[in-house]
């Protein structure tokens, strides 16, 4: 019954720092995924989750490439 948000960003260790005294319920701190991303889990409020992704492999950053 929740949704997950995701949002591709620049620096997710960066978002990671700016959030750490406002968020109260991290699901995962920063961790690099086997498919590519460095992730940041989050619960808003309501409980959805909330990812923040940066890809950090070539494969990875080939997918996402604008």
């Amino acid at each position: 019954n929740t949704v997950i948000i995701e949002f591709l960003v620049a620096d997710v260790d960066g978002v990671y720092r700016n959030l750490a005294d406002l968020v109260a319920d991290f699901v995962t701190e920063p961790t690099t995924m086997p498919w590519g991303n460095r992730s940041l889990l989050l619960r808003d409020p309501d409980g959805n989750l909330v990812n923040f992704f940066t890809p950090v492999t070539p494969a990875a950053i080939e997918k996402f490439a604008r």
